[in-house]
């Protein structure tokens, strides 16, 4: 077996550190985006008429209490750049998808192009 350098405790701590700094960012960027699918789901109902003023209140309070606890643990944890930078990096995954998906007829040109490049 290949002898594999030593890694002094510092730098061992230094990767735990940073991979529970980006899980974290993870984490909280997907509660954001969870937030605001239940944002615009409580909206639609609201809009919609199917809740009574009790329940839109009670949604109202739900969701800012969210809102305040995912603040608070962006902050508590010092992740909010790095939320920030997983929220544009699904910002731009999913605008390559929406593209991709709505440029469907385009696929057979563009697949020509790139085994063109490749020759």
């Amino acid at each position: 077996m290949p002898h594999l350098p030593s890694m002094g405790t510092a730098m061992l701590d230094l990767e735990e550190n940073n991979l529970r700094h980006g899980l974290l960012a993870l984490v909280v960027a997907l509660l954001e985006v969870i937030k605001e699918a239940l944002v615009q789901a409580a909206l639609r109902r609201v809009e919609g008429g199917r809740l009574s003023d009790a329940e839109v209140e009670r949604l109202g309070d739900a969701l800012a209490e969210l809102e305040e606890a995912v603040a608070q643990m962006k902050a508590e944890h010092g992740v909010e750049e790095a939320v920030q930078g997983v929220r544009d990096d699904l910002d731009q995954v999913v605008g390559r998808i929406i593209g991709a998906l709505a440029g469907r007829e385009r696929w057979p040109q563009e697949l020509e192009r790139e085994h063109a490049q490749r020759a």
